[in-house]
């Protein structure tokens, strides 16, 4: 298939999360808080069983009070924040402003890695004319993470699910994307880490492609193996 635009999910497919434990340790420093070794380590295991690092390691278990609001979580920025939240409230912190704090966190650019080979590949798609898009689901604005990281440059259209009321892999969330590119569906391609999610772009004629889910230290080229700039029309 010849590609004329291109649409790319965010966490886990461009950009990875920060682990669990840079997280937790980051938060502490910027509150000025100093915890002793062996709870630090009690908390990054239960925070990480929990689920409350958005992008990381999903809950183990959802609780029942939160398997609705955890179903529908990228639809609002207000859901999105609580559901989190709520999840890291699972965990006895030292501080109760924590909660939030590490929530913060994670929107921080700081908090967030592009892949190796993610800035090379975009570039060579819009050397070639390809249109790019961003679809991802999430509760927040994750421009700012493109632009400190220089990859901004490079994206024609961001869909969020936040701003649209709607999740993937519901198609109407690509179709925006395709319709924001100019682009037929059919000569769009999809980029993600989630079968399920991502591949609801099928639904609409594009073609779906699919990266490793993995610690960008363990993906260095995922992206760049798919071949995508050697196949524009």
């Amino acid at each position: 298939m010849p590609i004329k635009g291109a649409l790319f999910d965010f966490s886990g497919t461009l950009f990875r999360i920060e682990s669990v434990r840079s997280w937790l340790a980051a938060t502490l420093a910027e509150r000025k808080l100093h915890v002793d070794q062996a709870d630090f380590e009690q908390y990054v295991r239960e925070l990480e069983v929990s689920g409350a690092l958005p992008g990381g390691p999903p809950p183990r278990r959802v609780p029942e009070d939160l398997a609705a609001a955890w179903a529908t979580r990228d639809e609002s920025a207000h859901l999105h924040r609580e559901t989190y939240t709520a999840l890291a409230r699972q965990v006895e912190l030292p501080d109760p402003g924590l909660y939030d704090a590490l929530y913060e966190r994670h929107l921080s650019p700081a908090a967030w890695q592009p892949y190796p080979d993610a800035a090379e590949v975009l570039a060579s798609l819009r050397d070639r004319g390809v249109a790019i898009g961003v679809v991802s689901n999430i509760g927040w604005d994750l421009r700012p993470v493109f632009r400190a990281h220089g990859l901004d440059a490079y994206v024609d259209a961001y869909v969020l699910s936040f701003e649209h009321g709607v999740q993937k892999p519901d198609a109407r969330l690509f179709h925006t994307a395709c319709t924001l590119l100019g682009q037929d569906p059919a000569d769009v391609v999809m980029v993600g880490d989630d079968r399920r999610a991502d591949g609801g772009a099928s639904a609409l004629g594009c073609e779906v492609r699919f990266v490793q889910h993995a610690p960008v230290d363990e993906r260095p080229d995922g992206l760049r193996e798919l071949g995508l700039a050697a196949e524009v029309a």
